[in-house]
């Protein structure tokens, strides 16, 4: 489908100081395509799948391919002056150095889960640069590692891991569609946290675009540098172009269950005491818990899920929870056990995981994108029984909203805080808080966006406090949003400490080091030190 834009946007706010028109789009294009040609040293037609304006026929297919939010799918959704849909280093290089060259903002998207899209809408004149055609995976199970190109998916990395090495696996998330630049930049994490940790203790090595062009490996790029990518979200700093992971040994035979109960099936004694046993159980047990208003017998209700995977045996695991965990009630017919790639399938909601093939991994799924509304909270002592009765009415009240616990423990109560920019290893649990409805239109997006404010608040109590942590890689806008003025550091700083702690000040020295006049930017991107020349 064709879009012809005919509007001139003002960007007096990206050119200087007086207001100043904006080219016409055929400008900006025509300027962006010889700058790119001159950078690539590629005749112009060779591009016309790379360089995409508004009117190219490419243009709203590859833009909508990986829009995962549905909130962001719409007529009125800004869209980008052009996306460049990168098949190489060079490209990347040439999109950073030719944007930079006509004051634009770049995005750079990934997979496109971010639960706000920033990575590809802006309410300023914005380019996107789509990173799904970089997704080459090469893995060496001899020196059990593997590079990731930042475009691949994290089904595609687990497969290609699996196609070569039986014995091996990677600690990431379990949504297969995820783009693992920006999962693993944000410290992306799995059902293996607890024994192994997050996917960034795992990276040795990394290659990155910088603000002037170049490409940098670690070495190139400096520890500090480093450092800031492996958790702190790689957009503020460059563009990651792919990541060298460490693997991680996995057993032959790996159990995994669910059991759900509700109120009147003491799901409140389960949840109460899962508190007690899954941050603190084997460290090859990963309990995840769900909870969700339902209706049972026509009487409002809240069902509690533990879904699990176990690396080893199911004999072990139903000897473990008898003793440590009987509120739980694990039965032998609840267990499956099968290969570690097996339930990769499992936990991606194949409940037929031991009879289909690896290969659906594979699948994308392009253009499929949902409306919702995340957040997120950690936990540092547990709830008690009456604070989960209050959390259940609420959620009974508020409806839609399903929360999702995460348990820390094993491994991950281990490591230093500031090993990464990921500060919350020693908490308890993670709580996702995800609103999802189907109704399109404004109505419907302002009340469930009100009930997940309303949520969170309810929630307030029972989490950390000053500040109130949260996840960067579950985006929320709610909490401050990055303003061009005197006062985005002090902005900033808000949300950055709910996501960084204490290593939210390291994370400013290294982006004001590597991109002072901050030309990766975004809503909640890094900012420079006060003070400094900054991009407006």
């Amino acid at each position: 489908m064709k879009i012809f834009c005919l509007i001139l946007f003002l960007i007096s706010s990206f050119i200087s100081t007086s207001l100043a028109v904006e080219p016409p789009p055929e400008t900006i294009y025509q300027n962006f395509l010889q700058c790119f040609t001159n950078q690539t040293k590629a005749p112009p037609n060779s591009l016309a799948d790379v360089v995409l304006p508004k009117t190219a026929a490419a243009f709203t297919p590859v833009l909508r391919a990986y829009i995962r939010n549905a909130r962001f799918n719409t007529t009125a959704t800004p869209k980008p002056a052009i996306v460049i849909a990168a098949r190489s280093e060079s490209h990347v290089q040439a999109a950073v150095i030719c944007t930079k060259s006509l004051n634009i903002q770049l995005k750079t998207r990934s997979g496109g889960h971010d639960y706000e899209g920033v990575s590809y809408i802006s309410h300023v004149p914005f380019f996107v640069l789509d990173m799904s055609n970089l997704r080459n995976i090469t893995v060496d199970p001899a020196t059990e590692s593997a590079w990731v190109g930042a475009g691949a998916t994290l089904g595609e990395v687990y497969y290609r891991i699996w196609e070569k090495t039986k014995s091996h696996g990677f600690p990431a998330g379990v949504c297969p569609t995820v783009g693992a630049g920006g999962h693993i930049s944000g410290g992306g994490y799995g059902n293996m946290i607890r024994k192994y940790g997050l996917s960034v203790d795992y990276v040795t090595d990394a290659k990155i675009v910088d603000v002037n062009g170049q490409v940098l490996d670690r070495k190139g790029m400096g520890e500090d540098m480093f450092w800031a990518i492996n958790g702190g979200g790689g957009a503020s700093f460059g563009v990651i172009l792919a990541f060298k992971i460490k693997l991680v040994p996995v057993p032959p035979t790996v159990t995994v269950f669910r059991v759900e109960k509700n109120l009147v099936e003491n799901a409140t004694e389960m949840v109460h005491k899962w508190q007690f046993v899954a941050p603190k159980t084997d460290p090859g047990l990963f309990m995840r818990l769900l909870l969700q208003p339902v209706t049972r017998n026509k009487m409002q209700t809240v069902r509690a899920s533990v879904v699990a995977l176990f690396l080893g045996d199911q004999n072990t695991v139903m000897s473990m929870l008898t003793k440590e965990f009987p509120e739980l009630g694990l039965k032998k017919e609840n267990c499956t056990e099968m290969t570690w790639i097996q339930s990769v399938m499992w936990w991606a909601n194949n409940d037929n995981a031991t009879q289909i093939k690896p290969e659906i991994l594979l699948d994308r799924n392009p253009d499929m994108a949902t409306f919702g509304k995340r957040k997120s909270d950690f936990v540092e002592k547990e709830i008690t029984k009456d604070g989960l009765d209050f959390l259940f009415k609420k959620m009974i009240e508020v409806g839609k909203i399903g929360l999702v616990f995460n348990p820390y423990g094993g491994i991950m109560s281990t490591v230093a805080t500031t090993k990464t920019p990921f500060p919350h290893r020693k908490k308890l649990y993670k709580i996702q808080h995800s609103m999802n409805w189907k109704d399109p239109g404004t109505e419907a997006e302002t009340s469930f966006l009100q009930k997940a404010k309303s949520f969170y608040s309810y929630m307030a109590p029972f989490v950390t406090k000053n500040p109130r942590h949260t996840y960067i890689n579950y985006r929320d806008l709610d909490i401050g949003v990055n303003t061009p003025g005197p006062n985005s550091y002090r902005v900033a700083e808000v949300f950055g400490r709910m996501y960084f702690g204490e290593n939210f000040d390291r994370l400013v020295k290294v982006k004001t080091a590597v991109d002072p006049q901050n030309f990766f930017r975004d809503e909640q991107s890094i900012p420079t030190l006060p003070g400094k020349p900054a991009r407006r």
